[in-house]
């Protein structure tokens, strides 16, 4: 009824689109009001879904929104390939990787920016502004001067490379592709059209800039519609907010259907009719009410803001019978209570009763006319001229009462569990790099070198690692991984103490690179099997005992130190050194792309690192150097002969499980003693078992030439020497 009345009414005093802006609201009126349907307002996309169908509708957006948008440009994939490996027995990689450049139409208006974006449902750009893969990111924000895209524009030429103007777009340009199975990504975008929460009345002043809108109470913190037409903003509005259509001087003005203002013409005295059979009867008013409706389920589904704009349903008070659940689906983004009310309010009205009236008046009036707001003397409520009719004896307007708001409506409400991506800000990378003494896994014929990459914060998306040989060049090592390994710093200096004992003094206090990151404690069992096993500096240690201390700042005690054959660098320490735990999460490098540790330098790029990030390779040489041996003595006969001796070691023995002694594990046993200056020695000695012996004569001439020397003893091994053994002073 309402709709037909409502066309004629827009077409005659509003033209064309008039008429579609009466047909829909006598369609609002009538349905959303009074007898609803079970499905009304325009659907509710899926926000994971993107599409790139030529001569789909470019949504609008209002407020702040999710949207998948279209892609509309792009270029094929870009391909890059890395070496690595082909050492010794090593077969070589070649590892490849993928790219995109592209473009996604994101609205028909323009907006202020482009907030978080997600990529098959994780974050690709937090909120921050970073980006969690490599790529740029430009946002074209849908003026009508706006350029075209210097990456369009070079891709395809000069007077070529269309500008997209009026409609908002983003441009991706060489988004690494490794995170998404080397293909493009769903996108979604959370488009920020404007500031802060938008208003109901600016969305309908937007949608139809002709006609009078009033107020209405309201705001939603975002809206979007897939058409421009001023229709599908209306119906989605009304669906909720009912609104009231009517003409005035021409002009046609929309307000809210649920008022209670008193500032509408009075209808003149009514006319009685001829007869009892007439309509309006001898009063000529006359008022029919239908029976009170069950008020029924209503359930409006939105996008919540406190779930990332995803689909959420809330229900209001009324009860459900099968085939008459009421469902809105109400394209905009909204909180749990304000869509709790909204279903609330929907469930009210439909339970309201519909009351009709038949009123007769003497004369045509246009303040009368179809579309309407009128009152009866005497009586405050509010009347919609559904429709006229001329007869003999006057006018017969047909009435339908309007509803009156009853305050506020809702409940408690519950947005449901949303397990949301983490927004992670990357943070720069830490890294050090190290060779450990060989545990006896393997031959041991190669460095055992490893890097310990990490970094402050768990957003860190790992690095890239390249080998700097002398001379400057990089050799590519691989990716690093997400894993962060844990290092850090020292506070304070460590002192020196006995290797051979654990050292229940000296405590050392660490600043872990992140205050994540963390220690454990291990018991005197588990450090005699490896465990807690850190490089500090240029020793490497052990300890049981860590005590968290806030800031990410550890204190260590209850320390092994000197292990693996490091005990020089118990007397090395100064402040600030790195510590590396040595655990799973160091990443093994390929010692033949790496060459000589002593002089090369390893190189970590991440994400947010402006330039490499460089470590020199700790404990060089550590795996394939002898153990330096242990027990040295000196021994003086009564006639001056001198007697060395020490205990040998072997690599690979860290444990000593059977209390024998362990292989060598070197091509043949041999020691180098010298007298004096390693350098620039006195005298010096070749041997092949672990004690030398200097007869009288030659100890006395070494007394006259080099008199209070030091002896000391160095392991010959395949690889090199150990460090010396001090074995004592020439006496």
């Amino acid at each position: 009824m309402a709709t037909l009345i409502l066309t004629a009414v827009g077409t005659a005093f509003g033209g064309p689109i008039g008429g579609a802006l009466g047909a829909l609201i006598g369609q609002q009126v009538d349905a959303a009001v009074f007898a609803p349907s079970t499905q009304k307002g325009p659907r509710l996309k899926d926000l994971s879904v993107q599409s790139s169908s030529y001569g789909a509708a470019i949504p609008r957006h209002y407020g702040r929104m999710r949207a998948a948008g279209s892609v509309i440009w792009a270029t094929e994939l870009s391909e890059s390939r890395e070496k690595s490996g082909g050492g010794k027995g090593r077969p070589k990689v070649v590892n490849y990787s993928y790219s995109s450049s592209f473009a996604v139409a994101l609205a028909s208006r323009p907006i202020r920016g482009v907030g978080r974006i997600w990529a098959d449902g994780n974050l690709l750009r937090g909120a921050e502004g970073d980006l969690k893969a490599a790529g740029a990111l430009r946002v074209h924000r849908g003026f009508g001067d706006q350029a075209p895209d210097p990456l369009i524009a070079a891709a395809e030429g000069a007077g070529h490379a269309p500008a997209f103007r009026h409609i908002a777009y983003a441009v991706l340009e060489d988004l690494a592709l490794a995170e998404f199975g080397n293909r493009i990504p769903s996108l979604t975008f959370e488009v920020i059209a404007d500031d802060g929460a938008v208003s109901l009345t600016s969305l309908l002043g937007d949608a139809v800039p002709d006609a009078r809108v009033t107020p209405l109470v309201g705001e939603v913190a975002g809206f979007g519609i897939d058409s421009g037409t001023a229709g599908d903003l209306i119906e989605s509005l009304s669906a909720l907010y009912p609104l009231a259509c009517t003409v005035e001087a021409g002009t046609v003005r929309l307000a809210p259907a649920e008022r209670t203002n008193m500032g509408v013409p009075v209808l003149p005295e009514s006319v009685p009719a001829r007869s009892e059979d007439e309509p309006g009867g001898p009063s000529g008013f006359a008022r029919q009410r239908e029976r009170q409706a069950l008020r029924r389920e209503a359930a409006v589904c939105y996008y919540d803001t406190a779930r990332d704009y995803q689909p959420g349903i809330q229900r209001g008070r009324g009860r459900s019978q099968p085939g008459q659940a009421l469902s809105i689906d109400f394209p905009a983004a909204l909180d749990a209570a304000a869509a709790r009310a909204l279903a609330d309010a929907v469930s009210r009205r439909s339970g309201e009763p519909r009351e009709t009236a038949t009123y007769k008046i003497a004369e045509i009036d246009t303040r009368y006319a179809p579309g309407c707001e009128v009152r009866i003397a005497g009586d405050p409520a509010r009347w919609l001229v559904e429709g006229w009719e001329w007869r003999s004896d006057g006018v017969e307007l047909g009435l339908r009462l309007l509803p009156v708001t009853t305050g506020a409506t809702g409940g408690p409400s519950d947005p449901g569990r949303a397990n949301l991506p983490p927004d992670l800000l990357a943070s720069a990378t830490r890294l050090a790099a190290l060779e450990l003494p060989w545990d006896g896994i393997g031959t041991g014929t190669a460095p055992a070198l490893f890097a310990a990459v990490s970094s402050a914060g768990a957003g860190w998306s790992g690095a890239a690692l390249f080998a700097q040989v002398p001379g400057g060049g990089l050799v590519a090592l691989g990716p690093s991984g997400r894993q962060r390994s844990t290092i850090g710093r020292t506070v304070g200096v460590l002192a020196p103490a006995a290797p051979h004992l654990l050292d229940r003094i000296n405590t050392l206090e660490i600043e872990l690179a992140g205050p994540d990151l963390i220690l454990t404690e291990a018991s005197l069992a588990q450090l005699a099997m490896g465990a807690n096993r850190a490089v500090v500096g240029g020793e490497l240690i052990q300890f049981a005992r860590a005590e968290p201390r806030g800031a990410g700042v550890w204190r260590l005690s209850d320390l092994l130190r000197g292990r693996g054959g490091t005990e020089r660098g118990i007397f090395n320490h100064a402040a600030d050194e790195v510590f590396v735990l040595i655990d799973e999460d160091l990443i093994a490098l390929d010692p033949a792309l790496v060459g000589d540790a002593a002089l090369a330098q390893i190189a970590a790029l991440g994400l947010v690192d402006s330039a490499p990030v460089l470590a020199p390779i700790l404990l060089a040489g550590a795996t394939r150097r002898p153990l330096s041996p242990v027990h040295g003595k000196l021994t003086v006969a009564a006639n001056g002969a001198l007697t060395l001796g020490w205990t040998r070691r072997a690599r690979g023995a860290l444990l000593w499980p059977d209390a024998v002694e362990t292989p060598l594990n070197e091509a043949a046993e041999a020691f180098r003693v010298v007298l004096g200056d390693s350098a620039n020695p006195v005298a010096q000695w070749e041997t092949a078992e672990p004690r030398l012996d200097i007869s009288a004569t030659l100890a006395t001439q070494l007394r006259v030439a080099a008199a209070g020397a030091w002896f000391a003893v160095r392991q010959r091994g395949d690889h090199g020497l150990s460090e010396p053994l001090a074995l004592g002073p020439l006496v």
